[in-house]
């Protein structure tokens, strides 16, 4: 093998021409012989027997070349980027130019990993939020809390919107029941959408035991079979179950958390809350930096590398279809996506990305970075902790260089956060109106629980958005404790 010519082009792109020996094409010839000699006949010998003389003449000395060709192709290859020194990425594209009893030659064009010239990547700006949580804030998580724990209770009365109805079901087409019109014993929540568009809207009204014909119209963009097909559904209701939500009080503190009263749960959750947009707030600032020294390199990025990247992010989406139990292909049918959009939509964030990863490992480099082998064993206990999981068995699923690609890759986007200057973000047009609200609604605004000691019964009960409590303690006392939680609260 020999490199004749090596050539740089647009968007890091080499093209070499490379020329195959005769003495390497010879024996790349002989293994192709005994890999297909079984597969020609040859009159009076016996299958694999054929000399391969007597095979050349009978059917031309090139019999062999297209497979000596795949034979020794890769490894001329693979020896002149070896020679040329060329960091490729991607799959060459390797036109024939001349092949013989002299050898062949051949072109090979391919990408290979770009010269990266860095701009700023220390002392930059970027908007940091500053993290408040509010009173509110707490109180939206709490509901979320309770909704969690809330349960279905049967009721005697007709289904209204929200409710589960359990019914059986079948539909029927021009008289005759079609496949996947059927089901029995099913828990519809009415307002889910999960149904035909019309069909939970006609439940609602029914009780149990009762039985109804529904008609309904299939939608233009349905299933072939049924697009635009007017149904009739034979619906009988079993019974009707409605949302139990329990009261925000301390005895669902003590049900849902470690603590006993829901002043300490509260605080719980602001803290937990105050640290989780801290969290948030640290990436975003993180991610506008990056941003900004990905857009300062100067790289020739090769479309390879993004095409790749853009492949990477499908398979990614592959994977997270899968986790949710839909095959890809119905997944892609019943949303009517299409493979080449999908790509051709990704390669924007894929070229953010590449250049973002070329931008990173030219930091690595400039600051010589090194991770030592107790960062990485401190990394790998670290994921352990964070996912509940053996040290051993994250060891098992991980690899040591991921692990130390990781580290990596932390020192650098380290070097740019720790240098930068974090800014006030800018305010919203509605934000730089001067805040003439009265003293109340600036109480709410600023959150922090600036509460009046004492308030009506009635008020007591709306605060916090809680529903109304069972009526296991009368309305006066239910008030006056929790008057003493809040005016503790805003001290």
């Amino acid at each position: 093998m020999s490199v004749k010519s090596c050539e740089k082009r647009e968007k890091s792109m080499v093209e070499m021409t490379v020329e195959v020996s005769a003495a390497d094409f010879e024996a790349a010839v002989e293994k192709a012989y005994r890999k297909q000699r079984g597969k020609i006949n040859m009159p009076g010998f016996r299958p694999g027997k054929a000399p391969r003389k007597m095979i050349e003449s009978m059917y031309g000395p090139e019999v062999f070349y297209e497979e000596a060709v795949n034979i020794a192709l890769p490894d001329a290859y693979m020896n002149a980027v070896k020679e040329q020194e060329l960091d490729v990425v991607g799959y060459p594209e390797v036109e024939l130019l001349e092949v013989g009893k002299e050898g062949f030659s051949f072109k090979a064009t391919v990408a290979v990993y770009p010269e990266v010239t860095l701009g700023q990547y220390k002392g930059l700006e970027a908007p940091k939020a500053e993290v408040k949580v509010m009173a509110a804030d707490v109180n939206a998580r709490l509901k979320e809390m309770a909704e969690r724990n809330s349960r279905m209770v049967s009721v005697d009365r007709a289904v209204k919107k929200g409710d589960t109805a359990n019914i059986d079901f079948e539909g029927f087409l021009e008289g005759k029941p079609f496949d996947g019109g059927k089901g029995e014993n099913y828990d519809l929540a009415i307002g889910s959408g999960s149904f035909v568009p019309g069909f939970e809207d006609q439940i609602i009204g029914m009780k149990a035991e009762e039985e109804k014909d529904i008609d309904i119209t299939f939608p233009e963009d349905y299933t072939p079979e049924l697009a635009g097909k007017a149904v009739v559904f034979k619906v009988k209701v079993h019974e009707v179950k409605e949302k139990e939500v329990p009261a925000l009080d301390d005895e669902f503190a003590k049900d849902v958390s470690e603590f006993d009263t829901l002043k300490d749960l509260k605080a719980d959750l602001k803290k937990k809350i105050t640290e989780e947009r801290q969290k948030d707030a640290d990436r975003a600032f993180e991610d506008a930096l990056m941003e900004q020294v990905a857009a300062n390199i100067t790289a020739d990025v090769p479309d390879a590398m993004v095409e790749g990247q853009a492949r990477q992010f499908l398979e990614n989406f592959k994977m997270q279809i899968a986790q949710q139990g839909i095959p890809y292909d119905q997944y892609m049918k019943m949303t009517g996506m299409d493979e080449q959009k999908l790509l051709e939509d990704a390669k924007e964030p894929a070229l953010r990305q590449v250049r973002l990863d070329l931008a990173l490992a030219a930091i690595i480099k400039a600051e010589n970075i090194e991770v030592s082998d107790e960062e990485v064993e401190a990394e790998f206990k670290k994921l352990a902790d964070q996912y509940g999981m053996d040290l051993e068995m994250v060891k098992k699923y991980l690899q040591a260089d991921q692990v130390k690609d990781q580290v990596t890759t932390q020192k650098a986007v380290a070097v740019v956060v720790d240098s930068a200057v974090a800014t006030k973000p800018e305010k919203k047009d509605e934000e730089k109106k001067p805040a003439r609200k009265s003293s109340k609604k600036a109480e709410e605004a600023e959150g922090e629980e600036k509460k009046p000691a004492r308030k009506s019964a009635k008020k007591a009960e709306e605060t916090e958005g809680e529903e109304k409590k069972p009526a296991r303690k009368s309305t006066k006392k239910a008030a006056e404790k929790k008057e003493d939680e809040e005016s503790a609260e805003s001290k």
